[in-house]
């Protein structure tokens, strides 16, 4: 599999372009006591999928967050006198479960909700957090429509946009070359393509698409398709069992060998179905185990089981880091905390991350990475690192 949709709800196109640089820097181990009860713990709330299609991107995230809180609080789990109680929810990547054990985690006093591995499960969370001013920040949930969903709503993990904006990086200046989206028929397809376009095509290339029915098995017409158009770049999103032969195919009809192949890389265990074809393709990366030699990286490969660190894991780190931020600044006032997150910046496993104060947009480094290898045994390397600045999405209006 190659781009979820569940995760990768991409930017309309009407987005402007323009980023701004955050301020404010801060540790990521804070042990301010902030406000509140000092003996009273603090309760958060993590909703995530624990069970159902993202289970495995939530076993990341809960990994990572863990790892996090315990790099944060220097092993305590406390901030100042104040543990961190966790509880967690399986919302099983379903929205109306994700609201309910919001609404009840509310209702027990949790000020802080973290979670949502899927976008529906965020978008809708989100706007519980506002009604009811409790902070919450999402995280792997990557849709766009996130940033700047409310003052009360943070992310921990990428967006969307910064998937396409490293994508656009492999051709250099996109002006007069020729860009394809292969994708399947469908919501997914066409969401692709629209941020294709919107940002590929809007800084001057052409883009245009081949699309194959969801139920196709047979991808040769398609691929005599791609090869025609003679693109300077292929932008293949796809999603489902068919994965493997598609590849295979666009591979032994020179597709791979003709121009460059950019996709999104999953997660480790997804690799396996790139096959021969994987070492052929260029991928834009969120993450993958030695794309960074951070402190903070370090320090979650000691605490992750099996000792290597996967798509998702930076996200639940970086999670814990600004929970700890939160009630470091905060106490129990929400609105502290709010502004002791805006424009804070820190060290997390990705390296230099920057809460963006106009919009709550995470600015983050991200990557272009190559796998080596074959059958079941790959390694994947960074080509290329592209700063935060590089790869930031324009800044939104907070909705309020």
């Amino acid at each position: 599999m190659t781009v979820r949709t569940t995760r990768r709800a991409f930017l309309s196109a009407t987005m402007m372009a323009a980023a701004l640089a955050a301020s404010a820097c801060g540790s990521p181990q804070e042990t301010a006591t902030g406000g509140g009860d000092s003996a009273a713990p603090v309760k958060v709330g993590l909703v995530y999928s624990q069970s159902g299609p993202l289970a495995s991107y939530g076993k990341q995230y809960i990994e990572g967050f863990k790892a996090g809180l315990d790099y944060a609080t220097k092993g305590s789990g406390k901030v100042g006198d104040r543990k961190i109680e966790l509880t967690e929810v399986d919302d099983a990547g379903d929205p109306a479960k994700a609201v309910s054990a919001a609404k009840d985690l509310i209702g027990k006093g949790t000020k802080i909700l973290a979670g949502s591995t899927a976008s529906g499960v965020a978008l809708q969370v989100a706007p519980i957090a506002a009604q009811n001013k409790v902070l919450f920040i999402s995280g792997p949930a990557a849709t766009d429509a996130v940033t700047g969903a409310n003052r009360y709503t943070f992310r921990s993990g990428r967006q969307s946009y910064q998937d396409v904006v490293t994508a656009k990086s492999f051709i250099g200046d996109p002006s007069g070359k020729k860009v394809v989206v292969f994708a399947q028929d469908g919501a997914f397809g066409d969401a692709n393509e629209a941020a294709v376009k919107a940002v590929i095509g809007g800084a001057g290339a052409t883009v245009s698409s081949v699309r194959a029915p969801a139920s196709a098995t047979e991808f040769t017409p398609f691929a005599s398709q791609i090869k025609a158009a003679k693109p300077d770049l292929l932008f293949v999103a796809w999603a489902g069992a068919t994965a493997p032969a598609m590849w295979q195919t666009l591979d032994q009809q020179g597709v791979l060998s003709s121009t460059t192949v950019v996709t999104g890389l999953d997660i480790r265990a997804s690799w396996p179905t790139f096959g021969a074809a994987g070492s052929k393709i260029s991928f834009l990366s969120h993450y993958f185990d030695g794309a960074s030699d951070t402190e903070a990286a370090k320090a979650a490969k000691a605490k992750i089981p099996g000792g290597k660190l996967d798509l998702f894991h930076p996200d639940g780190f970086a999670a814990a880091q600004m929970v700890v931020r939160a009630v470091a600044e905060g106490g129990d006032d929400v609105e502290k905390m709010i502004k002791g997150l805006e424009g804070w910046q820190f060290e997390g496993v990705k390296g230099r991350m920057t809460v963006r104060a106009d919009d709550h947009a995470l600015i983050q480094p991200m990557y272009q990475a190559k796998l080596t290898g074959s059958g079941t045994d790959f390694t994947a390397t960074a080509q290329k690192t592209l700063t935060g600045d590089e790869s930031a999405p324009p800044v939104t209006q907070m909705k309020g």
